[in-house]
């Protein structure tokens, strides 16, 4: 039986002005933006277009990372910090405007806090954070799509009747997977953790690598 070739590793650099994280930085600058145009200006056709330009990129500087062999140690760092920092923004502009019902917000910040007890715990041990699992991954991006539909649907009423189920629709989703995700990051939490009691480890602390 022939043996698997492990996947050929990509390079990570400590490169800071790169054009993947220049993408990253104009989608963090978005973020006031929207809020300001959600919330003050209150000019929701522009806050739907910031919206879904921001949703939209979250694939792009990852994309141009893998593909301009530019992947950074700061970039690793910046693109789920944008995402979470977009997420977190859409929920609370959109509980203040009445747009997402206060149990929606409530469901995404709950998960939002076990994952972030889950990841101290593991530090606490000598682990870094486990790979982020693909399930997550298809749930930010659900996500990232739904909340400009959704406010989309309540900017142009003349859209509402196909926006709205659209947009809750992929919502939905996005919670489920969320969820799914955040079940099966504590199962390998609680593996992992149960491995450590069972043999104990001499060596120094360690991460865990994707």
């Amino acid at each position: 039986m022939m043996s698997q070739r492990p996947a050929p590793s990509i390079e990570t650099s400590n490169r800071i002005f790169t054009l993947p994280n220049v993408i990253s930085f104009l989608r963090l600058a978005g973020v006031p933006l929207f809020l300001y145009l959600l919330l003050v200006a209150k000019h929701d056709v522009a806050a739907v277009i910031v919206l879904a330009i921001g949703g939209s990129t979250d694939w792009v500087d990852g994309y141009l990372a893998r593909r301009m062999n530019s992947v950074s140690r700061l970039g690793e760092l910046l693109d789920p910090f944008a995402d979470r920092l977009y997420i977190l923004a859409t929920l609370i502009g959109f509980t203040v405007r009445d747009v997402v019902p206060w149990w929606f917000t409530g469901a995404l910040l709950l998960r939002e806090a076990v994952m972030g007890v889950a990841l101290m715990v593991l530090r606490r041990h000598g682990y870094g954070p486990l790979p982020v699992h693909y399930v997550g991954k298809t749930g930010t991006f659900l996500l990232l799509a739904a909340f400009p539909i959704i406010l989309l649907a309540k900017a142009v009423p003349a859209w509402e009747s196909w926006a709205y189920p659209t947009g809750w629709g992929l919502a939905w989703w996005a919670l489920a997977l969320y969820w799914a995700a955040a079940v099966l990051y504590l199962i390998q939490v609680t593996q992992l953790l149960r491995a450590d009691r069972a043999e104990p480890r001499t060596a120094p602390p360690r991460t865990v690598e994707p």
